[in-house]
């Protein structure tokens, strides 16, 4: 039932499988308990999840009333409250440390292409700039957060997956489908990322070489006891897969990451704190191009800080769990390149300061958190926002920002957390005030519901609503064929699902079905009747109704694993002739995702990942024709030896060498392979 080991100090019992009530065997023992569970993930081949623990100490001074103990096998970002993944009302779909190490991946812009809710569309390999969506939204419509604080940058999607952490530092990413407003506040209109970092993770030096003189090196070293330290770095850079037509380079990529991380840990009190630093440039191609602008030569570079400290209180009814982060985001854009005499350099810079306090406390009735963020945003520009009173300079130039927005936004909320033997209910709201919008403090309640009938079945129900407010891209960009409208509204979401999975040791199975009503959703349309006078323009549509179904099969034979997931979308929206869409009404209709893990010797494992996908919408082309996307289907595979403490690997993306696009008219390269390795230090 159990393993016990000795330490002179301390005793440490270990258990496998519990009870999690206050007058079971745990309170008996007088000293602590240390619960743990293996929980399989049902995305690609996952086997098991991260696994955190938090002891559980008897109380001597319990009342009466016997009090839930709500053991924490895996804590899972699905709710407000701390909850375990087999708790959990939400469905989270958990991507774990092996099957990243597994992944023929250089990005987690690429690791998410095989998670069958998340529309990955790359403008650029190897993580130089893609857009994430889920469930049909768009990138501006999901919250994307590092440990649980919000990166989100104001000012555009596009860049959001500037992350300062490398792969090899990720023990796990959440993926929430849905709207999450109730747990994250605005911005989590579609859903929500989280990347789980550790600072307790072997030292590790890595690097690998391939196509296109792709090459990437890195390292990490942690150290500590109570009080544990991380520290990485990693370079990454490529000539890229294509040219201008002037023959110069305009794919190519450099970049730059680098992160400190640490925690202090003891029978009161957990902290822990990081900062990180993203720097990269890249040849933008035709990233932004339009019929009516052909430049094939831009260029665009970024640079993002990331800070937080997190705290959070282990003894006492009442739990504190506060944070605190500044982010900075600095972006020039060139729309030709080294030529700020044919066009002049764009350049932001915007600032994030945010406060949060969550907090809760278990009762006879179940579990209650509450709190609430203050979360403000300052942008400084060249080209976006209102002229500012007072112009600030652009360090390295000889110009100014003069133009500038801040806006700031409140947010409270309440969440309840039944937990009975087989059923969890989780409901809650969260209020939402913004200084910038008109609108009044705008309430939005959600609950989620999950049924437990039998050990091996699991079923969901869930009604959400959330909001998200335009970022400052869409509100005031107004150059070269864009015309943006500082009056927009803030998008609004209610959603419902449903959902079964069955988990029966080697094989898992799961299903669910979802529907969308969103008001006031943002796009950027063109009106192709208008001949060279046309434009892209920032809108509200009405309402995008969308509907959509997603299923997946897990197969565990001995040490193979293979995993099939089919994700359907459709969305209704009744459109004008000659207007052609960029985003809202772009979605992948069908998305099929095929995985096999495969041991072919002793410590030598084939990894193959296919991915079929059919996107609907339309893009103008250079020759002004209107072009339906096209389907396309693309195999990667990965070779991997692993004779401890090192791994040696070889790697092929789009082994087929399939020539596609999934924006626009920017293609994407053809076969890539790599080659590489790591060593644990």
């Amino acid at each position: 039932m159990y393993k016990q080991a000795f330490n002179m100090k301390r005793q440490r019992l270990v258990f496998r499988h519990f009870g999690n009530k206050g007058y079971s065997l745990f309170s008996c023992l007088g000293r602590e308990v240390v619960c743990s569970v293996l929980s399989v993930s049902t995305l690609t081949y996952a086997s098991a999840e991260s696994v955190s623990t938090h002891p559980v100490v008897s109380d001597s001074t319990a009342t009466t009333t016997a009090r839930e103990m709500m053991l924490d096998e895996v804590s899972v970002t699905g709710s407000r409250a701390p909850l375990t993944k087999s708790q959990a009302a939400r469905m989270v779909t958990v991507l774990d440390r092996k099957a990243i190490a597994q992944a023929p991946v250089q990005s987690v812009n690429d690791l998410l292409k095989y998670a069958v809710g998340v529309d990955v569309r790359q403008r650029g390999p190897i993580g130089a700039q893609t857009d994430i969506g889920i469930r049909g939204g768009t990138q501006d419509q999901i919250i994307l957060l590092l440990n649980g604080i919000n990166i989100c940058d104001p000012q555009t999607g596009h860049n959001a997956m500037d992350l300062p952490v490398d792969l090899s530092e990720i023990i796990r990413i959440e993926v929430i489908e849905g709207p999450a407003g109730r747990i994250y506040g605005s911005s989590s209109l579609v859903g929500a990322i989280n990347i789980v970092t550790k600072p307790t993770l072997p030292s590790v030096v890595h690097a690998e070489a391939g196509s296109y003189g792709y090459a990437q090196v890195g390292g990490r070293v942690a150290f500590g006891g109570k009080t544990s330290h991380s520290v990485s770095a990693n370079y990454s850079r490529s000539d890229g897969w294509s040219r201008a037509k002037s023959g110069t380079l305009n794919t190519d990529y450099s970049g730059t990451k680098a992160f400190y991380q640490g925690q202090y840990d003891d029978d009161d009190v957990r902290l822990n704190w990081h900062v990180g630093l993203a720097d990269k440039g890249w040849g933008s191609g035709t990233f932004y191009a339009t019929p009516k602008w052909q430049a094939d030569n831009q260029y665009e570079h970024t640079t993002k800080l990331y800070t937080a400290i997190q705290g959070e209180t282990k003894r006492g009814r009442l739990h504190f769990a506060p944070s605190i982060y500044w982010n900075q985001n600095r972006d020039r854009y060139e729309g030709y390149r080294n030529q700020p005499e044919k066009m002049k350099y764009n350049y932001n810079r915007t600032d994030v300061y945010g406060v949060n306090l969550n907090a809760y406390f278990d009762w006879a009735a179940g579990r209650t958190a509450f709190g609430g963020e203050l979360r403000n945003e300052d942008l400084v520009s060249g080209n976006l926002g209102e002229p500012l009173n007072q112009t600030h300079h652009i360090a390295g130039t000889d110009r100014d920002y003069t133009l500038g927005l801040n806006r700031t936004n409140i947010s409270g909320y309440l969440e309840h957390n039944v937990l009975l033997n087989q059923l969890t209910i989780s409901a809650g709201l969260v209020a939402v005030k913004n200084t910038w919008s008109n609108m009044n403090i705008t309430v939005y309640p959600g609950i989620d519901l999950s049924y437990r009938p039998t050990p091996a079945v699991t079923l969901h129900a869930a009604c959400n609503t959330s909001l998200r407010m335009p970022s400052f891209t869409e509100m005031y960009y107004k150059l070269q064929g864009y015309k943006a409208d500082p009056h927009l509204k803030p998008e609004e979401m209610t959603a419902v699902e449903g959902g079964v999975s069955w988990n029966q040791k080697c094989l898992i199975v799961s299903a669910n079905l979802w529907y969308h009503h969103g008001r006031n959703m943002i796009d950027w349309i063109m009106d192709t009747s208008l001949g060279d006078d046309a434009v892209w323009q920032s809108v509200n549509h009405t309402k995008v109704n969308s509907i959509g179904f997603e299923t997946a099969v897990q197969l565990n034979v001995k040490s193979s694993k293979f995993n099939v997931s089919y994700s359907y979308i459709n969305q209704e929206k009744e459109q004008e002739a000659h207007i052609v869409s960029q985003y809202a009404l772009e979605y992948l209709r069908h998305k099929l995702i095929a995985n096999a893990l495969i041991p072919i010797a002793d410590k030598l494992k084939l990894s193959l990942n296919y991915r079929w996908q059919d996107r609907v919408g339309q893009y103008t082309d250079f020759d002004g024709r209107v072009q339906d996307y096209k389907p396309f289907g693309l195999l990667d595979a990965r070779l991997t030896w692993s004779p401890q403490p090192w791994k040696l690997y070889v790697e092929a993306n789009n082994v087929l060498d399939k020539r596609y696009a999934d924006f626009g008219h920017v293609e994407q390269p053809g076969r890539w392979v790599i080659a590489g390795f790591a060593i644990q230090l």
